[in-house]
């Protein structure tokens, strides 16, 4: 399975950004995605999850950026989108994406996924 991340970018403070994730090759059973991101001189954290469920998705939200930022997934596109809105220039990092094929998931935020995407900046101007 490839990731590609893309999206980021410059933007000021208050602003938005829609970053996306697409996946490709063996995409089969590809139940669990998310975004995770790391700023300069810190360590990777996580920022959104979302499960494939048979009818609806269930999404889940790092604290910092719940009302704010908004975790979605086109099953049909194999795409999953990150909706950033009253950006922060605490929200500069890079933003990387993430799947697996989750079996059994304790926490979303800790899950040691299979694979993950290359990256993509995403700078907050004060």
């Amino acid at each position: 399975v490839q990731l590609q991340a893309s999206g980021g970018g410059l933007v000021q403070a208050g602003g938005s950004l829609k970053l996306s994730c697409s996946a490709s090759g063996s995409v089969f059973g590809i139940n669990f995605m998310a975004w995770f991101r790391q700023a300069p001189g810190k360590q990777r954290e996580y920022v959104a999850g979302i499960i494939r469920g048979a009818t609806t998705n269930y999404a889940d939200y790092a604290d910092a950026v719940k009302g704010r930022f908004t975790i979605s997934r086109d099953n049909a596109e194999n795409t999953m989108y990150l909706t950033m809105n009253s950006l922060k220039p605490e929200d500069t990092a890079v933003y990387y994406c993430a799947a697996a094929r989750a079996v059994e998931i304790t926490t979303m935020e800790h899950y040691e996924f299979d694979y993950w995407g290359q990256g993509t900046q995403v700078t907050v101007s004060s």
